[in-house]
Formats: C-alpha cells, structure tokens, sequence
C-alpha cells in the first residue's frame, strides 16, 4: 500500500491562518488523490468486461495516471508558489473533476487510458498544495495535528479505495458498473473547488521556474519504457517496442545531459544531478522506488487473482483486503517509535518481514491453485499491511535525512517522484510476469491460470524488496 508523497515545499511565505472548514477542504483534495491510486484495482474485472480490455490496456489503465501524477508532481509544487497554492488546489480540483467524468464516461479502453493521464496531470497540480498549504498556515503544535490529520485521511482512502470502490462496483448503481467509481469524484470535486474560498492564499514568487523541457524529457523517456515493458511482452516483442525501450534510453540520457547544463549556467534543473551523484542519497532513491513498485503490483495481482481467477464480486474481494489496509496503520502507526528507538535496522527489519509476507502469499496460493478459499489469503495479508505501513511511514524521512538541509526542497521533490515512478514500473514488471504465466497455463481453468500468474509475479515483489532490505542494511552501516 502507498500513499503520495511529500513534496515539502523550501522557504514558505507565511500565510494567513486556515479555519477548520478550509483545512477539511484541503484534506479533501488529498482524499480524493489518494482514491484514485486505489479504487482502480477492484473495478479491473469489470473493466475488462464491458471494453474488451486487453491485460496490457489495464495495465496502462493503472500506470498511466501513476507516471502522469509523478513525473509532474515537482512541476504543480512550482506552480503553486509562484502563482498561488489555492488558485493551483482549485484549478487542480476543477481538472481532476473533469477528468474524472471522462474517464466515467470512456468508451473504450484507449480513451480510458487518456483520461488517466489527464486525471494523473491533475492530481499533480493539487496533490502538492495540500502539504505546502499546511506548512505555510499552521505552527507548532496546530502543523502536527494538521499533518496528523492529512496522515489519518490518507489511510482512510486507501481503505475506502477498497471497500467503498468494491461497494460500488457490485451495487451497480444505474447500470453504470465501475463508471461510479469515476463519476462519484465529479460532485464531490466540484463542492470542494466551490468551497475553496475559504482557504488562505499563499504563494513564494521568488521560487525557482518550471523546467518544462526537463519535464516533457523525462516523461516521454518513461512513458517510452513503459510501452515497451508493457506491449513488448503482450507482442512478443516486434521490432517497434525494442525501439521505444532504445529511444527510451536516449531520452533519459538527454534529460541528464540538460539538466546538468541547466545547473552548470546557475539555473533551476528540475532534478540536481549533484544531488544524485551522491551514493548513499542515490541508494535512497533506488530504495524508495524498489519499496513502492512492489504496492501497485499486488493490487493488481491480487484483484485479477481473486476476481477474474475466482469469480468473487468486487465488494467481497474490497472485504478481503481491507484487514490489510488496517495492517497498514497500525504499522505506520508503530513506525515512528520503532524507528527513533533502534533506527535503520528497525526499518531493514520492517522490510524481511514484508518480503515474509509477500512469500507466503505466493507460497500459499502457489500451493493451492484452483483450490485456493479466498478468505484464508486474509492472515497473510494483515502481516503483509502491517509490514508495509512499517516500512513505507519512515522510508520518504530516511531518504530525506541523506543529504544537506539546503537540499532537502530538491530532494523531496524527487524522492516524491520516484514513488509513483517505481508504482508504474512496478505495474509493468509484475504484469509481465502475470501475463506471461496466464499464456502458459492457457489450457488450465481459469482459477488454476491466475493462482499460477500470481505466484508468477509476487516473484518480482519479493526480489525487489529483498533488493531494499539489503540497500537498508547497507545505509545502516553507512550511516
């Protein structure tokens, strides 16, 4: 499970103080944010039956709004404080509305997949004023109850991603399936663009300006690689897609090159190439996005496992894994304290026994096949939750703690980046794998197909956190 990340805003100009209604508006945009990277999952079944969605378009489904969100998440910080956070939250609430309602009303699975985008663009425009419209209008004690408070609503879309998502997809309600789950976003956007009056303005004119050739670089680089992992495997990999994954490479590579001449001539790079060259703050990086591609994977593993596989409703398998999200607070909850008392090796830890949890999940439905009862996946799950929340609450704070405080602006913006960067890739990997196991066992039932394509692809999620449990361990001793 995965929340957003932080882009904490540098040197903030005050702003004036936010009452209780403004503030449980902001947390509104990020509930609504939050969502949207969850309640996907649960409708995939339902998708893949009334657009003939092919494994690779609900894949891209779910990865597109992931790259779109990160990839212009340090653009919609910017934005926000050179021409005013509110105005960007109420544009952002506006877009996010709209984009919502195309995607509800998406007759194919290609239009869906641009919707996405377009709701993906939007959520980076908002996501990134609630954190900076938080620092800037509270102090002391009022910040971290604020904060507390944006914590706690981001947990609750998670869980409510699952369990109200599912609800809706299996209430049907006037025939519109997993539409609602879209459409329901556009009252409750337009109330709260409506209501976004009663939130401060704030902006800091003199921040640095946006890289949007940096921008449009980086993101057609990997948009480039998520073509070619995603439709190559699907294709058998035909000339085109090995061109993207090279042209691919050659677009990244550009994005250094420009960004280190950006820096060189005294400018504003979107991402410091200094800050990366250094090892251990690199290693963090390559932590948080090896931690967060494992989120995304199972959520989709796990819905196609037990609803395509095994015919449960959405609501039912939203009521299976909610017991997880629930691990998931306690885990962040206890984090903090684990964290301050024993330090990496808390966290390093914390990682072994989510990679635990994740191999018993794919041992035991490996094990089981068309056998599998669903409801006995939910003891693995709590484990997994709790776990991942474990590991997850700290990770962004030990990545930020890598480098100098005059860098921490530019390293939160990347480290933010990179969460839901790794999210996408992580579908990718995952999917390539499910994939390529449910084209093997083509003759096997249905059930006995997706338990083998899930234990196939939890093989990816429990190399890449065992890959982060070893970074942690090195990061421990470095430190």
């Amino acid at each position: 499970m995965t929340t957003s990340a932080l882009p904490s805003p540098c040197a903030c100009a005050a702003a004036p103080p936010m009452g209780r209604f403004g503030l449980a508006v902001l947390l509104s945009g990020g509930f609504i944010t939050i969502f949207d990277l969850f309640v996907v999952n649960v409708a995939i079944p339902s998708m893949q039956a009334t657009l003939s969605a092919s494994f690779a378009q609900i894949n891209f489904i779910i990865a597109a709004y992931e790259l779109a969100y990160g990839v212009l998440l340090i653009a919609g910080s910017r934005l926000g404080d050179r021409h005013g956070r509110r105005r960007l939250f109420v544009l952002g609430m506006a877009g996010f509305a709209l984009a919502s309602a195309l995607c509800g009303l998406a007759p194919t699975a290609n239009t869906l997949i641009g919707a996405r985008i377009l709701q993906g663009v939007a959520a980076a425009m908002l996501f990134p004023q609630v954190y900076a419209l938080i620092r800037v209008s509270y102090e002391g004690h009022a910040r971290r109850r604020a904060f507390g408070l944006l914590g706690m609503t981001l947990g609750l879309a998670a869980i409510a991603g699952q369990v109200l998502g599912g609800w809706l997809v299996h209430a049907d309600l006037f025939g519109l399936a997993w539409r609602a789950i879209f459409l329901i976003n556009v009252p409750l956007g337009l109330v709260a663009w409506r209501l976004a009056r009663h939130m401060p303005e704030s902006r800091e004119p003199s921040g640095a300006a946006m890289d949007w050739p940096g921008a449009a670089l980086v993101g057609a680089g990997l948009a480039l690689l998520l073509l070619a992992l995603i439709e190559g495997p699907a294709r058998h990999w035909p000339a085109w897609t090995l061109a993207s994954a090279g042209a691919s490479v050659a677009a990244l590579a550009a994005f250094v090159h420009m960004q280190r001449r950006i820096a060189a001539r005294g400018g504003a790079p979107l991402v410091d190439m200094a800050l990366l060259a250094q090892p251990r703050f690199a290693a963090g990086c390559l932590l948080v996005m090896l931690v967060f591609s494992t989120a995304s994977a199972m959520f989709l593993c796990y819905a196609l496992l037990v609803q395509t596989g095994f015919g449960l409703d959405a609501l039912t398998a939203g009521m299976i894994f909610a017991p997880a999200s629930v691990g998931f607070v306690a885990g962040s909850m206890a984090a903090p304290r684990l964290v301050a008392r024993f330090g990496t090796p808390a966290i390093a830890l914390a990682a072994l026994l989510y990679g635990g949890a994740t191999a018993a999940l794919m041992l035991q439905v490996g094990a089981a096949g068309a056998g599998l009862a669903p409801w006995t996946l939910v003891p693995a799950l709590v484990w997994l939750g709790a776990a991942q929340g474990a590991v997850n609450t700290p990770l962004v704070n030990l990545a930020l703690g890598l480098v100098e405080d005059r860098q921490a602006g530019m390293a939160a913006g990347v480290v933010s980046t990179l969460q839901q960067v790794g999210a996408a890739l992580g579908v990718s990997a995952a999917g390539m794998l499910f994939g390529g196991t449910l084209d093997a066992y083509a003759d096997a039932s249905a059930a006995e197909r997706h338990a083998r394509a899930f234990a196939s692809a939890m093989q990816f999620n429990v190399a890449a956190i065992l890959a982060a449990a070893a970074l942690l361990w090195w990061l421990g001793r470095r430190r």
